[in-house]
């Protein structure tokens, strides 16, 4: 890969942008001004951070900065349907930040990314003015062992970034800068009606450059992002769903669908496709005919608030065993593990999709980076060497606890070759640290849990729980390998973390489909021509009719 020309800021378009945003008010009555400064707790260096801040009654209030050099930007999101998802919050720069409150008690929460443990602070004022320091403890410094954290999934504002991807210690961000949600028209910098984080800082001829914005040396905006989610069909109400071309180089003008031609294009820019849900529509037509490189183990459904969409889709086979509270409605680890379950049925077709996370953060009540996913660079971060990474699924997705994991010594992603008919046993190297302890970590051979491990745990000193586990596992021919880990929160919540698959390729012996796999996904491209026909054009249809043949093929040798 070539070395990405790169843009640094600051640059007066973006200041420009960045002012124009970042603006907040307490609303609140006057009344004694609160300070804060948040200093990592061990080298006292300030930090940049997210703050809750809401009074015993309930009311959200959001904090200014205490410096002109500083930023705080208020974040308001609701998911409709479900008063109690919530997320309100400000991002602060690292650089002290200031509200008046009345007399009172208020709950105060700080928390940075997913590295570091949270603050929760009770705060008593009087008519007294105060000043108070809050120390953040590291509990993991995972780019100190070469890991650097990206989300694919951005609805924030390029201007919004540098201030919001610091406080989430962000590594790399994709925003959606180029968006549709309908098949006749292109996309462009219009903001979808789905937006409500206020008018775009870019005018409707502005373009958005394909260089990369370089906050620092280990922050990067890759700015030239486009998705495709089709809500109608010719003015014509009809869901297909979404897809994701990122770090793309051209201004994307044609519609869709058909999607191959613009997958097509995308490719040939050297984009990454990013498959946003599993359960849209269109989603396993898109694996074969577009060739999608990513798919999000953890996507906009996963929030740090209550979980919001628990209806199930479409009814779900019996071999997922998915989660639920009812037979309609899904728990949020239901639907984690009906993505994991589409994930390994697609991997168990010979699909190499490599995993990522996103939250649509702009949109969604959910914080930039809440899910993420990190790609091991070495001992120093390289935009060249994370976007390939990111790609060859050296990695792991989270949305809680660290996973570093190698199997014969290798990082997640690396492919193995195996001569005909060979069986060997590796050797799976694990090591789990996490804020709260976690209950299991699985070794998964083309889907199936081989070992399900119960960790026994030590506390680190930084307070954080660590298991290192060296297991062997058997491989017999064609496979892949992955491991997850699962760590319990309160109200039957789970946080996970899960690699990269590693891949064991023996010449002339391809991927072996387990058969009620592909029959699901012959069933759900036959049930989607039905749906379709007299809507989409000829062209558009024929993608889920080819889709159709390319699993009708894998069904012929699955088992």
């Amino acid at each position: 890969m070539q070395a990405p020309f790169v843009t640094s800021i600051p640059s007066t378009r973006l200041i420009s942008c960045l002012l124009a945003v970042i603006v907040s008010t307490s609303g609140t009555a006057a009344g004694a001004i609160y300070r804060g400064r948040i200093v990592d707790a061990d080298t006292g260096q300030p930090l940049a951070a997210r703050v809750y801040l809401r009074s015993t009654a309930g009311q959200w209030l959001f904090v200014t900065s205490d410096d002109p050099r500083g930023s705080a930007l208020p974040y308001e999101e609701q998911w409709v349907p479900m008063p109690g998802s919530v997320e309100k919050h400000t991002t602060v720069s690292a650089h002290p930040f200031r509200i008046d409150l009345p007399p009172g008690e208020y709950e105060l929460e700080i928390e940075r990314g997913k590295e570091y443990l949270p603050v929760r602070h009770r705060i008593i004022m009087t008519a007294e003015s105060r000043d108070e320091t809050l120390r953040l403890t590291r509990w993991m410094d995972i780019a100190a062992r070469g890991w650097y954290s990206g989300e694919t999934h951005v609805h924030r504002r390029i201007a919004e970034l540098p201030n919001v991807m610091l406080a989430e210690d962000l590594n790399v961000a994709f925003p959606v800068t180029f968006w549709t949600v309908r098949s006749d028209k292109a996309p462009d910098l219009q903001p979808s009606p789905l937006r409500r984080q206020g008018p775009s800082p870019f005018g409707p001829r502005e373009d958005v450059g394909p260089h990369p914005i370089v906050l620092d040396g280990t922050h990067v905006i890759l700015p030239r992002n486009t998705e495709y989610e089709v809500f109608s069909v010719d003015g014509r109400q009809h869901t297909l769903g979404a897809i994701f071309l990122l770090n793309h180089r051209t201004v994307f003008a044609a519609t869709a669908p058909p999607i191959a031609p613009i997958a097509d294009q995308a490719r040939s820019e050297g984009a990454l496709l990013d498959l946003d849900k599993h359960s849209w529509p269109w989603s396993m037509m898109l694996v074969p005919v577009a060739k999608v490189d990513l798919f999000e183990l953890s996507n906009n459904s996963v929030w740090r608030t209550q979980f919001g969409f628990k209806n199930l889709p479409a009814p779900l086979p019996d071999w997922m065993h998915v989660e639920r509270e009812s037979p309609q409605a899904m728990t949020e680890w239901g639907w984690l593990n009906y993505g994991f379950e589409i994930y390994y049925a697609l991997l168990n077709c010979g699909f190499r999709l490599a995993p990522t996370a996103g939250t649509a953060s702009g949109v969604h009540p959910v914080p930039l980076g809440y899910s993420r996913v990190y790609v091991h660079t070495g001992e120093t971060f390289e935009l060249g060497a994370w976007l390939q990474g990111l790609r060859a699924g050296r990695s792991f997705v989270t949305t809680g606890p660290m996973l570093l994991a190698t199997v014969d010594g290798e990082q997640p992603g690396h492919v193995f070759s195996l001569t005909d008919g060979d069986q060997r046993t590796v050797t799976v190297a694990i090591e789990s640290v996490s804020e709260q302890p976690v209950s299991q970590i699985q070794i998964l051979v083309n889907g199936s849990v081989v070992d399900d491990i119960t960790p026994e745990l030590t506390r680190t000193h930084a307070g954080a729980w660590q298991a290192v586990i060296h297991r062997p596992v058997q491989i017999n021919g064609t496979s892949w390998l992955a491991v997850r880990s699962i760590e319990p929160r309160g109200g039957g919540r789970r946080r996970f973390a899960h690699t990269g698959p590693w891949h064991y390729s023996c010449r002339g012996q391809p991927m072996i489909p387990r058969r009620e796999q592909v029959a699901y996904f012959v069933a759900l491209m036959e049930a989607e021509i039905a749906r379709n026909k007299g809507i989409l054009t000829p062209a558009a249809l024929a993608e889920f009719e080819q889709a159709r043949d390319v699993y009708l093929e894998l069904l012929s040798r699955a088992k």
